[in-house]
């Protein structure tokens, strides 16, 4: 199974999209600071993932979600996770 997934950074408010085998794992690496794209962004949260048979798909669907598309598909299937952002 392959996971896409994004994280929120709660310091800047951005979002990373990844993919990974093992999204525990993975998520795990990112909160401890192992990851160098995202250990000057914690604390972050998992706010979305999908799973995935097949590898290719998986990459497909990261690559989409990295594009200008991407982030407004994630920004309106996450309306109410980023609505009550803006409220605390």
């Amino acid at each position: 199974m392959y996971f896409v997934y994004t994280l929120h950074s709660k310091k800047d408010g951005n979002l990373y999209i990844g993919y990974t085998e093992n999204l525990q794992r993975r998520f795990v690496e990112h909160q401890e600071g192992k990851v160098m794209s995202t250990k000057h962004r914690l604390p972050i949260e998992l706010i979305y993932y999908e799973a995935y048979l097949n590898q290719d798909d998986a990459k497909g669907r990261e690559k989409f979600l990295k594009s200008g598309s991407g982030h407004r598909f994630l920004k309106k299937q996450l309306v109410h996770h980023f609505s009550s952002r803006s409220q605390q």
